[in-house]
């Protein structure tokens, strides 16, 4: 005689947002444990200090707050890009490449326009180009997606690492100093193109050009016809072709403004933040968007939140491995750790697990 299992699984219909947030919140809690429990299991320490050593390595003190806001920033750019990309079921893996090519264009008009032309409009100039250096380069796939259906996901996957040795050959031209394989801090004296210090914030830029693009596509992607036809698109190519709708157009705008997006974050990291270029400015963080925008389900306001909690518990993660004389990769597998209770928490919130009464 066959018998019940105990527990069963369902698809949900639907989730309360205050559901959802129990659900991560609950997820952040037991990483939080968890991580806890390797340090003590590492260091024999108070789980206590842990988690104090976590808040102080984000928020303790001014210049740890306003490196976390940075970096969120960043982030939250990146996903806001690869948002349209995701939700039309693009699968743009090729950010990081995106960011390199888009903080590459700004590099190489820092470097070779440097004052000779006012810094509001070499700014603009670097805006611009980084957008359309990120535009072309998330392109290049979607033409071929579009006309001969390559794979997106190892066709943008591999175009990352062609960027990287094209920003690899360009730092041997632009070694600062000579001999040094690094390109060093980008007119450090004269300040050209670097966005500028605004209400005594360095970042008050970064703030504006990122709430900007977060706040339009929200708007974009909920209630503009384009934003309508990414969802179709992303729901059944065939369906959309059915309703009328160009899918290959639909492919070449969507990335088109994804990458587009993606590039001015290389503009943020080189003219707003690090003011230098090399195959590490983007570090990682095309990788780690993807999971910010999924988690998010595509609505940009909630990346606030999702990007937010990821670098408090990155910056966290840092400190604890910093303060407690772990090595560097300490802090990645704790932030390994804390990524997957949050990934996982992703599944009770499509599928809901019940006794079974039977």
């Amino acid at each position: 005689m066959n018998k019940e299992p105990f527990l069963r699984m369902s698809k949900r219909e639907s989730i309360s947002i205050g559901k959802s947030i129990f659900i991560y919140a609950m997820a952040l809690i037991l990483a939080l444990v968890a991580c806890s429990g390797v340090i003590f299991l590492l260091v024999r320490m108070n789980p206590i200090d842990v988690y104090k050593a976590i808040f102080d390595g984000a928020l303790g003190s001014k210049r740890r707050i306003w490196i976390t806001v940075r970096d969120m920033l960043v982030l939250l750019c990146i996903a806001v890009g690869l948002a349209p990309a995701f939700k039309m079921r693009f699968w743009n893996i090729g950010a990081e490449g995106q960011i390199l090519i888009g903080g590459l264009v700004s590099a190489a008009l820092m470097i070779n326009i440097n004052t000779s032309i006012p810094n509001v409009l070499l700014l603009i100039l670097m805006f611009a180009g980084s957008a359309l250096g990120g535009m072309i380069w998330g392109l290049i796939p979607t033409i071929f997606k579009a006309k001969w259906k390559t794979n997106e996901t190892l066709f943008t996957l591999m175009l990352n690492y062609v960027a990287m040795q094209i920003v690899t050959f360009c730092i041997v031209f632009w070694e600062n100093p000579k001999g040094s394989n690094t390109v060093g801090i980008i007119n450090q004296q004269t300040r050209a193109g670097w966005l500028p210090k605004t209400f005594g914030s360095e970042y008050f830029w970064n703030i504006v050009i990122v709430a900007a693009f977060t706040v339009l596509m929200f708007i974009y992607l909920k209630y503009s016809k384009r934003g309508y036809e990414v969802a179709v698109v992303g729901e059944s190519e065939r369906t959309a072709r059915y309703a009328g709708i160009s899918v290959k157009k639909v492919l070449l705008r969507t990335m088109a403004v994804s990458g587009a997006i993606c590039g001015v974050a290389g503009f943020i990291l080189v003219s707003g933040s690090g003011h230098t270029i090399s195959t590490s400015t983007a570090g990682g963080r095309g990788f780690t968007a993807i999971i910010v925008a999924w988690l998010s389900r595509f609505n940009t306001f909630v990346m606030v939140l999702v990007a937010f909690g990821i670098v408090f518990m990155e910056k966290g993660a840092i400190q604890i491995a910093s303060q407690y004389g772990l090595n560097e990769n300490a802090s990645d597998v704790l932030l390994g750790i804390i990524l997957f209770f949050i990934i996982g928490a992703e599944f009770f919130t499509k599928y809901k697990v019940e006794r079974n009464h039977k």
